[in-house]
């Protein structure tokens, strides 16, 4: 088990600064070269397509993390169109302004380096001062990545794993588990793939609905070095990444803060993983091609999206 001071280390031992040059804000996307995507089109041998992100509805009340949805207000009726279309009274739409507020614990989102920060720095050694009130962030923005993100996925079903019907809130998810499950599943997380951690709250949520507080599952500080080595491009799971409390006073959230500013590491919060396990338990595949879309939304620092794994 790491001690605090290991965790801070990782800030240096773990560090992508200046990997892919000064200028660089992909980050661990740089793993995710052409040929990686050439062998993720490799892992679709079935042709079923799943989506790993929940439905955003509108929220019965304000949480910490919700969207502002209000419904499509249908408007009939030639009264309501502009004047070209008086003439058609048998027209009519439906039309949505939408204001959402992602990051959290709900909505399935994607975070992008400038996300957080560490001693006043951005990933690559950028200032906090780049991020701009009004204008967001000048640099590692969710742009970075417009071209998308479709590389392949593993889906490490720890749960399934450990026999449960889902982790317990507090409890850490550790190297040994992630290869453990590679073992059973027959699997290997390779350079550029998306690890999907399953640790069973999507079905808690299923069943019981969104929990409030801050005591929840989710990867340990200690699986930072293993994504490192595996040079895995990005990270998901059904929680919002971080085990809490995370065992380190000093580092609140370490695969958020050292995995975001020290590696580069784009990070996929609050995915529904439920149907993804069980298609791969019936097909026997726990690989897959992703594909995650953000919307081009400048200067912010992630975007909600809507992973499809197809296997």
């Amino acid at each position: 088990m790491p001690t605090q001071d290991d965790v801070l280390g990782y800030f240096d031992t773990l560090s992508n600064w200046g990997r892919w040059g000064d200028d660089d804000e992909l980050g661990t996307l740089n793993h995710i070269t052409d040929d990686v995507r050439l062998a993720a089109s490799r892992a679709v041998r079935h042709g079923r397509s799943v989506s790993c992100a929940w439905e955003i509805a509108v929220p019965g009340e304000m949480e910490r993390s919700t969207t502002a949805c209000p419904c499509a207000a249908e408007m009939p009726g030639a009264e309501n169109m502009p004047a070209a279309f008086h003439a058609d009274r048998r027209w009519g739409f439906s039309s949505e302004r939408l204001g959402i507020s992602f990051h959290g614990n709900t909505v399935t989102h994607v975070d992008s380096p400038c996300h957080l920060f560490w001693d006043g720095t951005m990933y690559n050694g950028r200032s906090h001062s780049l991020v701009d009130p009004a204008t967001g962030s000048a640099w590692a923005a969710v742009t970075a990545a417009a071209s998308g993100i479709v590389t392949r996925g593993v889906l490490l079903d720890v749960a399934r794993v450990r026999d449960v019907p889902w982790l317990e809130p507090g409890q850490g998810v550790f190297p040994d588990d992630l290869e453990e499950a590679e073992r059973r599943q027959g699997v290997r997380v390779r350079p550029g793939d998306a690890v999907l951690l399953r640790t069973g709250h999507g079905r808690v949520r299923h069943e019981a609905g969104v929990a409030h507080g801050f005591t929840q599952t989710g990867w340990h500080a200690s699986c930072l070095p293993w994504l490192h080595e595996r040079e895995v491009a990005l990270i998901g799971s059904d929680t919002p990444q971080d085990v809490q409390p995370s065992g380190y006073d000093d580092v609140l959230m370490p695969v958020h803060a050292v995995g975001l500013v020290a590696m580069g590491l784009w990070l996929l919060d609050n995915c529904d993983l439920e149907v993804c396990a069980t298609t791969a338990a019936e097909l026997g595949q726990w690989d897959f091609q992703l594909a995650v879309a953000p919307v081009r939304f400048a200067g912010t620092s992630g975007s909600p999206v809507n992973p499809i794994a197809t296997f």
